[in-house]
């Protein structure tokens, strides 16, 4: 059964994801061409997305410890603003062609990311437990719109920025403070009642909730481990091609607007399809949308790998990246969510998104190296090699949990 306040919060939750989702894609654009302008090396570019990916983990403990005392509420709004922040030290950080100013900049932007991320789990507090795929898949699809724009606002932002006598590239990231600031603000005031808050005082807990990192262990087993491997290795994948696919591109002659275009259809298959996704789950069980996901990860990376000085193949490839970073991250946190109480579910979740930016910052730190040693095409061979551990571990999971509803 629906709660009658399930609506609200996935409207809310929604609104603030397409806001914010602005700010994410114009930062996305140009993080790693800031990088690369301010260090004068393109071994360097990959930080960006290092940065932010460890921002992203650095802040998901503490916003999940601030959800399980007060709420998502106060949790998601200083996720944003702390972004906001970050978005504006980064523009500061590249007028001044400082790159330690720059990296600490998007490290504050990973605040944001962690924000967008635990959002998923806002609009599944309330949610019944036959929607769990499609109440995730709602505000997940709702960062399309923004991110979509977000890159393309690269042109828009130099004409910005000329008007700031600030450089060509840090005009997006003024777009992107002013978008997570208006994602924080929206949610402060309208996300109420707070969903997770509700949800506790609805189902009493069995369990308090864990404490830090340490109390999370006895959860990570079973689905449960099969979810977080799964999230944190798609996610490895997504970043580690990703970041070097504007370097690349820049490198081969592709002009600023293809490279937006580029990384805007790969965001929109991050997340125009997540309804799909969510039924998916839904209706086949996480383990096969699982599956499907990884499959759909291995094709974009053979076709990103083998694309050359093709604009076409390389967006190509972008885009099924997308889809299966966006099968991957639904099914996998639909099945974390799977057997866990209310009070134990931000701890948990926390931890499982600390993993996975854990582990797109590793991807993205050895992407610049690799890239840098033996080209973009080992890299995405590297990448493919991650999805090995996901196919044993969720065949394995699945044979002993054939008989789950969820786990199919």
């Amino acid at each position: 059964m629906t709660h009658p306040f399930q609506r609200r919060t996935i409207g809310v939750l929604s609104a603030a994801q397409v806001v914010g989702g602005i700010g994410n894609g114009a930062g996305l654009a140009v993080g790693s061409l800031i990088v690369k302008n301010v260090s004068g090396s393109s071994a360097w570019a990959g930080m960006a997305v290092v940065m932010i990916t460890l921002g992203a983990a650095a802040f998901t403990i503490p916003l999940a410890r601030l959800a399980s005392t007060y709420g998502r509420r106060p949790a998601l709004s200083l996720g944003w603003l702390s972004g906001a922040l970050g978005a504006a030290v980064t523009v500061a950080g590249s007028a001044a062609d400082s790159l330690a100013v720059t990296l600490l900049g998007l490290g504050l932007f990973g605040a944001s990311t962690s924000a967008n991320l635990q959002s998923r789990f806002a609009a599944v507090d309330l949610a019944d437990v036959t929607q769990v795929g499609r109440s995730l898949s709602l505000v997940v699809w709702s960062t399309t719109i923004g991110a979509v724009i977000g890159p393309n606002l690269t042109g828009p932002g130099a004409v910005l920025a000329r008007a700031l006598d600030i450089p060509p590239l840090s005009g997006p990231m003024i777009f992107s403070a002013v978008s997570f600031l208006s994602a924080g603000l929206l949610t402060n005031a309208l996300l109420r009642p707070d969903p997770l808050l509700t949800a506790t005082r609805a189902r009493p807990v069995e369990q308090s909730a864990p404490v830090g990192l340490r109390g999370v262990g006895v959860y990570l087993r079973g689905t449960t481990l099969a979810a977080v491997v799964t999230v944190g290795s798609a996610h490895a994948v997504m970043v580690s091609v990703m970041a070097m696919t504007p370097v690349q591109m820049q490198d081969h002659g592709s002009s600023l607007k293809v490279i937006g275009l580029t990384i805007s259809l790969h965001i929109a298959g991050m997340f125009a399809l997540s309804p799909a996704m969510g039924w998916l789950n839904d209706r086949w069980g996480s383990a096969r949308t699982i599956i499907m996901g990884q499959s759909v990860l291995l094709i974009a990376v053979l076709v990103a790998g083998t694309s050359g000085h093709s604009e076409t193949q390389i967006t190509v490839g972008l885009v099924l990246l997308g889809l299966g970073w966006s099968a991957s991250l639904i099914a996998g946190s639909a099945l974390l969510n799977q057997d866990l109480t209310a009070g134990s579910r931000p701890a948990v979740q926390g931890f499982s998104d600390l993993a996975m930016n854990l582990c797109g910052a590793a991807g993205g730190l050895a992407a610049g190296l690799v890239v840098s040693g033996w080209g973009f095409g080992t890299l995405n061979a590297a990448a493919a090699m991650l999805t090995v551990p996901v196919l044993l571990v969720i065949m394995s999971t699945r044979r002993q949990s054939v008989a789950n509803k969820y786990y199919r």
